[in-house]
């Protein structure tokens, strides 16, 4: 069989950049069930459902059966898969900049989305400012805009309060980092709780007294154009998982689509339909 070589299919090219960082496929009676599909069209069938914003059953048929691709999903997210493919990929990605794959600077910035009626009440929440009923996506990016942390609550939890975790990651993952770039709404007590309890410096950008409208700030536009990147997946435009930590791997996938055609660009690609599908290993 030939895939159907849908835009969010990976090239050959992409495919040998993520086949690596798979767990073994089981292979045999003591190793688990001998997997069925092979592992390329499960990693499209979860990008296509990235990228076009489809729910689970209504993946096209030619994919793997909508259960087994979230199986799959499932099984990578609880094993910490997702996390380290995103992670190994963003330092070749650095690297691939001319940059070291620990940055010494980051930016933090604040989404509020909304969510679908599926998602529990509990999760969600009012931002009042933004007048949005849903949650609030905090990510801490490197100036490459390249994601760092993200951390996923109720849209009613504020700013201040809510980037305590994501900040607190990213001094125990990125310890190289000594300054973050932040807007307004992180001003006041988090800055000195950076400063004390986290040893690091956040720095409020603000803007220019007589700015009228929106205008691009030198310092910020990185973690901005990171939030166009996430909302241009529609799974991502509104928010339909079920528990926010469903929501952030949903955005690391995303992240992985972004850096693996990043990591490949310039390069001849080979079209997602002229490819066998009868890789099965990781």
């Amino acid at each position: 069989m030939a895939g159907r070589g849908y835009p969010s299919d990976l090239t050959d090219e992409q495919w040998d950049l993520v086949e690596p960082l798979l767990p073994p496929a089981r292979v045999g009676p003591k190793g688990g069930r001998r997997e069925k599909h092979p592992r390329l069209r499960i990693v499209d069938a979860i990008f296509y459902v990235v990228r076009t914003g489809c729910s689970w059953r209504q993946l096209p048929k030619d994919f793997a059966p909508w259960p087994t691709v979230y199986w799959y999903f499932s099984w990578w997210h609880d094993d910490g898969t997702v996390r380290r493919i995103h992670d190994a990929l963003r330092d070749q990605a650095r690297e691939a900049d001319g940059r070291d794959a620990e940055p010494s600077a980051a930016l933090i910035d604040s989404q509020s989305i909304r969510t679908a009626d599926t998602v529990p009440v509990a999760t969600r929440g009012f931002d009042a400012g933004k007048k949005v009923k849903g949650r609030k996506r905090f990510i801490i990016t490197d100036t490459l805009g390249l994601l760092l942390a993200v951390h996923v609550v109720a849209a009613n939890i504020q700013d201040r309060d809510g980037a305590k975790h994501p900040l607190l990651w990213t001094r125990h993952d990125h310890p190289g980092v000594r300054m973050i770039w932040a807007d307004q709404g992180f001003a006041g007590r988090l800055a000195d709780w950076t400063a004390q309890t986290l040893g690091r410096e956040l720095e409020i950008v603000r803007k220019d007294p007589g700015q009228r409208g929106f205008q691009i700030q030198s310092k910020r536009w990185a973690v901005e154009r990171t939030f166009s990147w996430l909302t241009a997946h529609r799974r991502l435009a509104r928010d339909y998982e079920a528990s926010p930590a469903r929501a952030e791997t949903m955005i690391r996938w995303a992240m992985i689509g972004v850096m693996v055609r990043r990591l490949t660009r310039g390069r001849p690609a080979t079209r997602p339909g002229r490819r066998p599908l009868t890789r099965t290993s990781a």
